[in-house]
C-alpha cells in the first residue's frame, strides 16, 4: 500500500483549493486535493509540506489532520492522509496540475474527483 498525503487548503474566506490533474498524469483531468507520496523515513506532515512546495510553490501551515481513506484502484492500493491547511507564504504556481479553483464547501462534490478523494471531500463537507 502506498501512503499519500493531501492538503485541503482553505483561505481566509473559507474557500477550498482544488487542483485538476494534467492530461499526462495518472487519473487524467480528475480533480484532487494536492499532495503526494510519503518517502521512507518521512512523516506525513513533512511530506505534505514538501509536496505542496514542489507542486504549488507555496508554504502551508497544517491546521489539523482528518481521517485517512484507503482506496483500491485497479493497479494500486493507496492510503490517502488528509490535512486541513492554510497558505503561510507564497503565490500559487502550478508545476504539475492543469488548473485550479477556489470553491465554497457546498460546490466541491460537483467536480469529477479522483475516487480516493471522494470520501475525504464528503467528510470535510460534513464536519
Amino acid at each position: 500500500m502506498i501512503k499519500v498525503t493531501c492538503a485541503i487548503i482553505v483561505n481566509a474566506d473559507g474557500l477550498v483549493f482544488v487542483a485538476q490533474r494534467s492530461a499526462t498524469m495518472s487519473l487524467p483531468l480528475k480533480w484532487e486535493f494536492p499532495g503526494g507520496k510519503i518517502e521512507p523515513g518521512e512523516t506525513a506532515e513533512a511530506c505534505l509540506i514538501r509536496e505542496i512546495k514542489e507542486e504549488l510553490h507555496v508554504d502551508v501551515e497544517i491546521l489539523k489532520p482528518l481521517p485517512a481513506n484507503t482506496h483500491q484502484y485497479p493497479n494500486v492500493s493507496i492510503q490517502l492522509i488528509p490535512f486541513v491547511c492554510r497558505i503561510a507564504s507564497g503565490q500559487i504556481v502550478l508545476k504539475e496540475h492543469l488548473d485550479f479553483k477556489w470553491l465554497p464547501k457546498d460546490e466541491l462534490l460537483a467536480l469529477d474527483w479522483a475516487e480516493a478523494d471522494v470520501p475525504i471531500v464528503k467528510h470535510y463537507i460534513e464536519t
